[in-house]
């Protein structure tokens, strides 16, 4: 790779195979950034690349609209798993606002921890690579509105002042081993 140029998801993937794992048997890739800027889009093909699971941080969230529930995210998942055993945790259903299923999580391999929050300064210690999708506010916003609806741009205001906030305390930017320009929604952006 050359200084300056983005990584492919290629070259991406083959960072994540060489990487140590740090989190008992697993390799913990974070997929961190703001809400909109196209992580789970990233996740997803990296996890491809790497036949990684992908786990959503939103999936431990509380329905307050503020940061996803860490101490829930460490009981049920990292925790075991740092163990070399299974983690176990209840999806929360954003529709319903309530918990729904259960997904069984095994050690080992590669494990994609998505969403904002996901670098934080709690886990860096156990992440075998951490990953920033960097995309416009005003691009993450549309995507947002159009994905949750023009009614939501109260919420999506709070929520985007919310992570501000927690990305500024936690520095995760500056933490990160890679930044990735998020996929345009357009040829245009």
């Amino acid at each position: 790779m050359s200084p300056g140029r983005t990584p492919t998801p290629e070259e991406v993937a083959g960072r994540v195979a060489i990487s140590s794992p740090r989190l008992g048997s697993t390799r913990l890739v974070a997929v961190d950034g703001p809400g909109g800027a196209g992580k789970s889009t990233f996740a997803a093909s990296l996890a491809a690349l790497c036949n990684g699971q992908v786990v959503h941080t939103d999936d431990f969230a509380d329905g307050n609209n503020e940061l996803p529930g860490w101490a829930r995210l460490e009981e049920q998942l990292l925790e075991p798993i740092s163990q070399r055993r299974s983690g176990r945790y209840q999806r929360y259903d954003w529709d319903e606002r309530s918990l729904a299923e259960w997904h069984d999580v095994a050690p080992g391999g590669v494990l994609i921890l998505e969403g904002v929050s996901s670098a934080r300064a709690a886990v860096r210690d156990r992440l075998s690579l951490a990953v920033w999708i960097d995309t416009p506010r005003a691009v993450r916003l549309a995507r947002g509105l159009e994905r949750d609806g023009v009614h939501t741009l109260p919420l999506w205001e709070q929520w985007m002042a919310a992570e501000d906030a927690h990305f500024a305390a936690e520095h995760t930017r500056d933490h990160v081993d890679l930044i990735i320009p998020g996929a345009p929604t357009s040829p245009d952006e």
